[in-house]
């Protein structure tokens, strides 16, 4: 995988090279699919590689007449070819381990039995329109390909499909889809065994799920056998398999959960019976799970009847990937035993450079367990929708945009569980990310994370880092509003959506927002980050940029709240610190106790604060600007306790700091001492302190042995943010697919799809009819097209904001309809 973009080169095309390297192309892809290309087996070789067997009629793989010159064994590698349509109908119970297909090309259509169960055996599946054979599991086959066997241009004719089940017709729950990648002496190991879609369609879908994971319903201690959901699910079977996700922290210092299992607090069981909302277990349960109050453990179903595996986890492991112009999608299926460490672009689930091509794909439901390289990886794609997955087990980052150019993703109700610390990837992009670690990375803010849950993880939850380096520049080319292209300093783009997330149980942080040299959005379009809970963690929110907008956060249970910020115009609203046991809101930048702006605070409650000695607030000691000021309204200390009582505002931390500059950062209470009376409070070790006086004096529990306060009422309440929404909505049409004839009701076709936008959606219009809102404020919406005939159909949404921003790059797409 080469460490680059195509549209970083011409930033307003979709892959496209030049118009004299085109008609080479074409001249060359013409003579590839040339009738004698197509039909004759002595044009399937290139490469010294040649076809065993191809497929000449529609039919089943079992069928000898399916097949030319014969039907498939074991050591084959097969073509189905153009224009034939192959139902694989093996029978699981038929398979040997041993009878393993060398390899598969669908140029024709390969879809999967949905009246029995099935197993293929396979080294690597191939879905491009190409008849030239290699077996490179990740390089496409095609003349209009660069060297590394990237895409450069959209194909035209028959698409080649890869159908195990589809969007709307799944298969069903009762069967089982299986394919398993077996290794074989001869491929290349970096890419083989692999399932790779080339410009052609990949689906994969099972049985669907109401929900595939949930918060448990009630409490549970150790020797347990059951558990309660906290709401009906539907989808769940006898036999699945499940985990039951930590509460309690256990590792204080990250990066030792894969290395030593005895710090995992989350379980994997089976399930024996289903009660309603009562799910029995094959075993009991050994640690505590939380189940009632406002933190609770998760439990999450991994199985699916659709599964890609690899065959042998402890050798040579497998991946997927869909290259540019891709479609097709993935819903409740499961990717197990996949992605190869430590090679780049080798994962479980890979969207490879695929631009907005692929835009209405989404990952639904999916299921990614023991991946050795990450769970979903987008890298150079737009307009991707991952929602309601479930990660279990990663060497790496989890749920993963790749190289800071991805936008409008849409990331919601994932569930990330054990991402593990892994080594930099060889030739990775963004060379100033260490792998170690997080359920939820990006380095780009226009994206949507929301109603995530990271637990357990190596090193963090949830972490945005968007630096520039000497071996890298974050001026990149990164899609626009309107859809164009413009090179702009990513570390300049606010994050887009963030809300309603969680993080517990982690390694070592809940939140990181990373950046350097202090680069951020304008004030106008501040980072902002809404409805965050934070529970049992060691460090659980490190704001480390400027210009955020941070409201109705939670933390409970952790050891630092509000940890080295870099406090300069933020703005926190609603801030709940709870049960910390050091530093409940440090000062700027930690022990560097610099602070280069101000921030105010409104609304602040402490609850439970454990320890001695280091206050509750923090002064920083350095103030280089002399303009930084620290603004507190409404704060609340409920249940303060410890051997001696903290101060509320105070130098304070773990090392002793000398002041650099001539002031240190006032802080202010406003309202403090009634209405218009506001305390101000400094440091006593501060170069302008005025020294002791009537005004300025001692007033435990309010100040500590290294601050004063005085009375003040000429203090006002400062504006740092006034953000604007001027961003419009995204939206995703994500069903009817492409490439799958759409069926209709009677004269009437149902579309659905996603919308996000950065503060509320007002409306979705589809071909002028506007939609219903199906759930949290139309991140599913639905609408019913009326008068439809058959033939082919064009779609066009598009959404307006609350605002009144209507969507510039609407989603259009040309289908197909019975």
């Amino acid at each position: 995988m080469n460490a680059f973009r195509w549209h970083n080169r011409r930033p307003q095309s979709s892959c496209l090279l030049s118009p004299v390297y085109l008609l080479a192309l074409l001249a060359i892809a013409a003579l590839l699919v040339s009738p004698v290309a197509a039909d004759k087996p002595a044009a399937d070789s290139a490469g010294g590689l040649r076809f065993d067997v191809y497929s000449i009629a529609d039919g089943p793989w079992s069928a000898a007449k399916t097949w030319s010159p014969r039907a498939p064994k074991a050591g084959d590698r097969v073509k189905v070819s153009r224009g034939t349509r192959v139902l694989y109908d093996v029978k699981s119970d038929d398979v040997k381990s041993d009878d393993v297909i060398r390899m598969i090309q669908v140029v024709g259509t390969l879809t999967f039995a949905r009246d029995r169960d099935t197993l293929l055996n396979v080294g690597i599946v191939k879905v491009q329109s190409s008849d030239t054979c290699s077996e490179s599991g990740f390089a496409c086959d095609f003349a209009n390909a660069t060297a590394a066997g990237e895409p450069t241009l959209a194909p035209t004719g028959p698409v080649p499909a890869l159908e195990v089940g589809t969007l709307a017709d799944p298969i069903p729950a009762q069967h089982t889809a299986r394919i398993r990648l077996h290794y074989l002496d001869g491929m290349e190991k970096d890419d083989a065994p692999a399932l790779a879609c080339c410009s052609a369609r990949m689906d994969l879908h099972g049985a669907p799920m109401s929900r595939t994971w949930t918060d448990l319903g009630d409490d549970v201690e150790p020797g347990d056998k059951h558990v309660v959901l906290a709401e009906d699910v539907t989808g769940w079977r006898v036999g699945d398999e499940v985990i039951v996700t930590a509460s309690l922290h256990q590792n204080s210092l990250g990066g030792q959960y894969r290395d030593d299992p005895s710090l995992r607090n989350t379980e994997p069981r089976r399930i024996a019976a289903i009660d309603g909302r009562r799910i029995t277990l094959d075993a009991p349960l050994e640690h505590r799970h939380f189940g009632t109050g406002d933190f609770r453990s998760e439990v999450a179903n991994l199985s699916r009847n659709v599964i890609v595996e690899s065959a042998d986890p402890q050798g040579v492991r497998g991946h997927t990937v869909y290259h540019c112009f891709s479609q097709g999608g993935i819903s409740y299926a499961r990717f197990a035993h996949l992605g190869k460490e430590g090679v780049l672009g080798r994962y479980a689930i890979h969207f490879h450079l695929l631009e907005d091509s692929n835009r209405g794909s989404q990952v639904l439901g999916a299921a990614i367990v023991d991946s050795h390289n990450r769970w979903v990886t987008v890298h150079g794609t737009d307009y991707m929708v991952v929602r309601d997955c479930v990660g279990y087990g990663s060497v790496g980052h989890g749920f993963f945009l790749e190289d800071g150019t991805e936008t409008h993703a849409v990331f919601d109700r994932n569930l990330g569980v054990n991402a593990f610390a892994g080594k930099r990837l060889p030739k990775q992009v963004l060379p100033f990310d260490p792998n170690d670690g997080a359920a939820f990375w990006w380095a780009n803010g226009r994206n949507t994370f929301v109603r995530n849950t990271s637990c357990e993880n190596d090193e963090y939850g949830f972490r945005y880092d968007s630096q520039k380096r000497s071996n890298f520049d974050s001026n990149l080319s990164v899609r626009s509003a309107t859809g164009e292209y413009e090179k702009v300093d990513i570390r300049t783009i606010p994050i887009y959506r963030f809300e309603d997330n969680e993080a517990h149980s982690e390694g070592l942080y809940g939140m990181v927002v990373a950046g350097t040299d202090r680069a951020a959005p304008d004030l106008r379009h501040p980072h902002v980050i809404k409805n965050l809970r934070i529970w049992q963690v060691h460090y659980a929110l490190r704001p480390q940029v400027p210009a955020m907008w941070i409201e109705n956060v939670k933390i409970d249970n952790a050891v630092y709240g509000i940890y080295r910020p870099e406090f300069e115009n933020h703005v926190y609203r609603n801030l709940h610190i709870a049960s910390t046991s050091s530093e409940p809101f440090n000062r700027g930048q930690d022990d560097d106790s610099t602070q280069h702006g101000s921030i105010t605070v409104d609304g602040l409650k402490f609850t439970d604060v454990r320890g001695d000695g280091i206050p509750l607030i923090q002064i920083s000691d350095n103030n280089p600007s002399g303009r930084a000021e620290s603004h507190f309204r409404d704060v609340r200390v409920e249940r303060h306790e410890g051997r001696r009582q903290k101060a509320l505002v105070d130098r304070g931390g773990g090392a002793v700091v000398k002041p650099k500059t001539p002031s240190s950062v006032p802080v202010y209470l406003h309202d403090h001492f009634g209405p218009g009376r506001h305390a101000k409070i400094v440091s006593t070790a501060a170069g302008d302190f005025p020294g002791e006086s009537s005004d300025f004096r001692s007033e435990p529990p309010l100040t500590g042995e290294n601050s004063r306060v005085a009375e003040v009422r000429d203090a006002a309440f400062p504006k740092l943010l006034d953000p604007i929404d001027d961003a419009p909505p995204a939206t995703i049409v994500t069903y009817p697919a492409r490439g799958v004839a759409a069926k209709r009701n009677g004269n009437r076709l149902i579309v659905r799809g996603t919308t996000t936008d950065n503060v509320r959606t007002k409306r979705v219009v589809v071909n002028g009819v506007e939609a219903r809102d199906v759930d949290y404020n139309f991140h599913q919406w639905e609408v019913t097209l009326e008068n439809v005939a058959p033939g082919e159909l064009v779609i066009e949404a598009h959404a307006e904001d609350a605002a009144g921003n209507v969507e510039q790059h609407a989603h259009r797409l040309v289908i197909a309809v019975e």
